[in-house]
């Protein structure tokens, strides 16, 4: 099977393409830009151009293709109206996919998109979602709670750095995730027919509020968090106000999304059937407490080496 990565150079696609090259795929990486792109590359997929921004750029992405998986997604500082990718730019890939004949399109949505019809990033999601569902082409949708990854920058390195962490008052639970394990089952159920024209959450076995999560980051590394807590109404103001600007709408949208962050609602989900489905067992699924506690090993070994190459080099100016 020959398959295009779109997004592979995010957090999640990154993670998609490394798993299907080790498992003996053909990938191809739809890039805009070959520099950034290039440790893909040097994994051993194919670069082409293709921007979503610019449909007639993505028929030629598709030649020889039968798989494509989706990954990707507009980012906050992105200089357009995140709407030109997560939207127009995926409905004509989806036209284009259709016109090429592609055998399975994978696509990856939010838990529970559908219930928030106030927030514009849910509602592209589940756009998308009825989409493929009217489509003739076979599809998988997967519904993804939130990334290990992200809990790093948000939590453990303002922890460590000794900065501000920023929470709500109120703070939902998420069942958090690592990209390894959702691009694991991402790539298994390239041969699963059972999983043709169907719709399932990928989320962890645990869910965790910020304060969860902060508690575990504090134990981890042996030092406090200074949390600075965010009235809700606060996040509301921000999002009117950036959404008064055409540069600054793709903020407002991300606001709108931390609304959900902070209403104290449960993103969780049971994973039994599609792990049946899969063949894998619940329990190879990492978590969040092993994947932390490997993170800060790393970095309490780092800066040990980094404070002994700095005394040794005192000690060499001394004599």
């Amino acid at each position: 099977m020959s398959l295009l990565v779109i997004g592979a150079t995010g957090t999640l696609g990154r993670q998609v393409v490394r798993k299907a090259l080790d498992e003996g795929f053909n990938v191809t990486c739809s890039v805009r830009n070959f520099r950034r792109a290039a440790f893909l590359k040097e994994w051993g997929a194919k670069l082409v151009y293709g921007d979503l921004k610019s449909p007639e750029t993505i028929p030629h992405t598709l030649k020889g293709i039968t798989a494509i998986i989706d990954a990707s997604t507009a980012r906050p500082y992105d200089p357009y109206n995140a709407s030109l990718i997560d939207l127009y730019g995926k409905i004509k890939l989806i036209e284009a996919a259709e016109k090429a004949n592609i055998q399975r399109f994978i696509f990856f949505s939010i838990l529970n998109a559908n219930k928030y019809s106030n927030i514009p990033l849910m509602q592209l999601k589940v756009q998308i979602e009825n989409r493929l569902k009217s489509s003739s082409m076979k599809s998988t949708i997967f519904s993804l709670c939130g990334f290990y990854q992200g809990i790093i920058s948000q939590y453990a390195l303002p922890i460590l750095d000794q900065q501000s962490i920023w929470v709500s008052s109120e703070s939902s639970k998420i069942a958090y995730m690592d990209t390894q394990d959702i691009a694991r089952f991402t790539i298994r159920s390239l041969s699963v027919p059972a999983l043709e024209n169907t719709q399932y959450s990928l989320a962890g076995s645990r869910s965790w509020n910020s304060f969860d999560i902060i508690a575990l980051c504090e134990k981890l590394s042996g030092q406090r968090g200074q949390i600075s807590r965010v009235p809700v109404g606060l996040l509301e103001a921000a999002r009117d106000f950036t959404q008064l600007f055409e540069w600054s709408k793709n903020i407002s949208e991300r606001l709108a999304f931390t609304q959900v962050l902070a209403r104290g609602d449960d993103l969780s989900d049971n994973m039994e059937k599609v792990c049946g489905i899969l063949q894998i067992d619940k329990q190879e699924i990492t978590p969040l407490e092993d994947y932390l506690q490997e993170y800060f090993i790393r970095v309490m070994k780092k800066l040990k080496t980094l404070n002994y190459d700095m005394d040794k080099n005192k000690q060499d100016i001394n004599f």
